[in-house]
């Protein structure tokens, strides 16, 4: 009789490990799939804003020189119609392109569907090695201080621009809360394929290398954030 206790305690053990075992298991399903969520939430917001940006410039992208990215830049490529070589000021050429191009980028920012998923948008000047002693004895700086006088030339003419100051005092706000300068000298230089040469290895391209790029930075800090937390739960 003692016998056949013993087994019926350790039939009640399995069973039990194995009730605990499903319980598990169904936890952890569930964990990831909230967690593939997160993630596809992540990759669908970004595939919106890049689909938008691609459908609204699709038939001026070349007549611009501009390229969009899978990392949702704006990268305007001919350094010539930027500016001129060690100048911030801003060419006529130029300032034709933002006449034509910021309005058009505005109103994809604004769109209550989209808004929600940026964080920030970065005005980006980037140059090539050249020195210039009269901004900097030291080349890396003088190019700091060039890139970032451009990329604050692009903010203050769109703050000019009519279409800016036409938007609501809400809207206006959420530009300003968007929108940086930034100047990042020649650490990101491009080669001959417009790849970064810190990745690449290759030999700096002079001229790709001096560009403006305009780049949304979506929420997805947030986005991840949330991920950890359920992971944590």
């Amino acid at each position: 009789m003692a016998k056949h206790n013993v087994w019926l305690s350790v039939s009640d053990l399995m069973t039990g490990l194995m009730v605990i075992f499903l319980f598990v298991a169904i936890a952890y399903i569930s964990k990831v799939n909230k967690h593939t969520e997160v993630l596809a939430e992540y990759i669908e917001a970004r595939q919106n804003l890049h689909d938008k940006l691609v459908d609204k410039f699709k038939s001026d992208t070349a007549r611009w020189e501009m390229t969009i990215g899978r990392d949702l830049s704006l990268r305007f490529t001919n350094p010539t119609v930027l500016f001129q070589t060690g100048s911030w000021d801003l060419t006529p050429a130029f300032c034709d392109i933002l006449d034509e191009f910021l309005p058009q980028y505005f109103e994809i920012l604004l769109t209550d569907s989209l808004k929600d998923n940026i964080s920030e948008i970065r005005i980006e000047g980037h140059t090539d090695p050249t020195p210039f002693p009269a901004l900097s004895a030291d080349p890396y700086i003088a190019n700091v201080i060039l890139s970032q006088r451009r990329s604050l030339s692009v903010l203050q003419y769109f703050r000019s621009m009519p279409v800016f100051r036409k938007y609501t005092s809400e809207q206006q706000k959420m530009l300003e809360y968007w929108f940086t300068a930034n100047g990042l000298s020649y650490g990101r230089t491009l080669d001959n394929e417009n790849q970064l040469t810190y990745d690449s290895g290759k030999a700096i391209d002079y001229e790709k290398s001096r560009r403006v790029e305009f780049r949304i930075i979506t929420t997805s800090e947030k986005m991840i954030e949330n991920f950890v937390k359920r992971i944590n739960k």
